[in-house]
């Protein structure tokens, strides 16, 4: 059985923290040669069998790199393929995505229509590095699929964002007609399916958001160390020492609760959300406390801290906002209290 130290140690050394975004291709590569897109494969279908707190790790050490590679849609749409029960190509395609091949579950809501004929028309969006993937896991009107991307009526249009070291996609389907051989559910079990990847997904951004904060953390309180001021370095200046502090104080927080949340086997989507959105706070309260705090350099939308602050913003809309989360967490609140 593989250590959580041995992962983590593993990961620093193949993805040093001085080296932020490293190139996306060379980074998957060695990715799928460490075997981590087979961390949550179980052992029977020729995987790692490992579970949620090894692929927390292994995210949280890519969010302190930036990294560029789409390891989590590509985690996600692995397990919608090992979770199918009636897929008739699943052995194939988990031997397919556990060495490489690259078909993730999108990660922004799809908006899609049954056509009369039975084919499928509109888009689906937040497909990652979509221009390297064979196909995209998505819940089509009759349950979740594999849509290749190759297949006729299917094109992929890149969307510009803010975050440099993402690439994201809206995949097109015109008149698509699906093929019955990659069905993975059917319309009534598609349900839990979307439940436990969405789950899935909520931890991996959380432990995403966290790595990053933690890295904004130490790069800034490096910073303070360095930048003089009077004379003395400005980390000696009490006031600025208190604002350092908060920032810890929410890394911890969040940290503490998304370990809980790991941990607990009966945890509801909301509350594994409840513990993204507060790691999403964390991580953009520390990117926009760090621009302040290396002052005019800071300001400048080359350095670094702007880097970390762009990936904060991109993974408060993945997989339902802050504001959504927060507002269904506190409706399960009330609830139980009623």
């Amino acid at each position: 059985m593989i250590e959580l130290n041995e992962l983590t140690d593993a990961a620093q050394k193949a993805f040093p923290a001085d080296k932020l975004s490293p190139e996306r291709d060379e980074s998957w590569n060695l990715a799928a040669e460490m075997g981590w897109l087979m961390v949550r494969l179980p052992e029977d279908d020729g995987g790692l069998g490992l579970g949620r707190e090894a692929s927390t790790a292994l995210h949280l050490e890519m969010g302190r790199i930036l990294a560029a590679m789409p390891l989590i849609p590509a985690q996600l749409g692995l397990q919608a393929v090992a979770a199918s029960e009636s897929f008739e190509d699943r052995t194939e395609w988990l031997e397919r995505l556990s060495s490489g091949d690259y078909a993730p579950l999108n990660m922004l809501p799809a908006r899609l229509v049954q056509n009369p004929d039975g084919t499928v028309s509109g888009t689906i969006s937040g497909v990652f590095e979509a221009d390297m993937a064979v196909a995209v896991v998505v819940r089509l009107p009759n349950g979740y699929a594999l849509v290749p991307l190759d297949a006729q009526g299917v094109s992929r249009v890149e969307r510009p964002i803010w975050d440099p070291g993402r690439r994201i996609f809206d995949v097109v389907l015109e008149s698509y007609s699906p093929a019955s051989s990659l069905i993975l559910t059917d319309a009534d079990t598609a349900s839990s399916l979307h439940d436990l990847l969405s789950a899935e997904a909520q931890i991996a951004l959380a432990a995403d958001c966290l790595g990053g904060a933690n890295a904004v953390l130490d790069m800034t309180v490096e910073y303070m160390k360095m930048r003089r001021q009077f004379d003395r370095p400005i980390a000696m200046f009490q006031a600025l020492k208190h604002r350092a502090a908060d920032m810890k104080t929410r890394i911890v927080l969040a940290e503490a609760l998304l370990r809980s949340r790991v941990r607990d086997e009966h945890a509801s989507v909301t509350d594994l959300a409840s513990a993204k959105s507060l790691a999403v706070e964390a991580y953009r309260f520390v990117t926009e406390e760090s621009i302040q705090l290396h002052g005019g350099i800071g300001l400048t939308e080359e350095h670094q801290c702007h880097l970390f602050m762009k990936r904060a913003m991109l993974n408060a809309q993945l997989c339902g906002s802050t504001d959504l989360w927060n507002e269904r967490r506190g409706r399960t609140a009330f609830a139980q209290l009623s």
